[in-house]
């Protein structure tokens, strides 16, 4: 069975109360899902293609140290994660689906590490910002576990969200920005692929 397939459909079970939407001239109410998948410019890349995401910020959460730098993040004795900060309407595209994304473009299941990125840094992680998204989380990864949709159990965790911060402004848009640079294009470019190829209901 296709994987994304497969993971849609433990994700489907697992529903999430969605906002009331928007209509007319009102605003669409925005939530904010705070992800990390090993190396943010990857995940950054990914989410800038789906409908609903307003915004998709690269930055570090879940460490100690205040307002930390890149060199010290990626030393790992920081304690932070490189995370991406969704700014989305739930109206548009639900925290689960967020999810499904999320479980399908990147290994769930190696501790600490995505490919040659190794590190607590790189750690994958869910980081919740209420009781809804913890309750969402914690059934998906269960249920994709039962499912034995991966060949290794998932060691994603789940965070409380703390501090958010903003990497340094040249780590924004960064596959954007730099879509020839190696890394980009060896880990990067085929996630952003995958998305537009499997997820095309999702794509912009």
């Amino acid at each position: 069975m296709n994987r994304r397939i497969a993971v849609a459909t433990i994700v489907a079970g697992a529903s999430i109360a969605m906002g009331s939407g928007w209509s007319g001239a009102e605003e669409p109410k925005l939530a904010t899902a705070t992800l990390a998948g090993g190396c943010f410019w990857c995940t950054e890349a990914v989410y800038a293609e789906l409908k609903g995401v307003k915004s998709v910020t690269s930055g570090y959460i879940g460490g100690a140290m205040p307002n930390p730098t890149y060199k010290a993040v990626c030393t790992g004795q920081t304690g932070h994660a490189e995370a991406i900060e969704i700014e989305y309407d739930p109206a548009v595209v639900p925290f689960e689906k967020l999810l499904e994304v999320f479980f399908a473009t990147h290994d769930p299941t190696t501790l600490n590490r995505q490919g040659a990125d190794v590190g607590t840094q790189y750690r994958s992680s869910i980081f919740v910002h209420d009781d809804e998204q913890r309750r969402v989380a914690q059934e998906v990864i269960t249920k994709l576990n039962q499912a034995r949709i991966f060949p290794a159990p998932i060691v994603t965790l789940i965070e409380p969200a703390t501090v958010f911060y903003p990497a340094e402004d040249y780590h924004q848009d960064y596959f954007a920005n730099n879509p020839f640079q190696p890394y980009c294009q060896a880990v990067a470019a085929p996630k952003v692929e995958k998305v537009r190829k499997v997820f095309k209901d999702l794509v912009k």
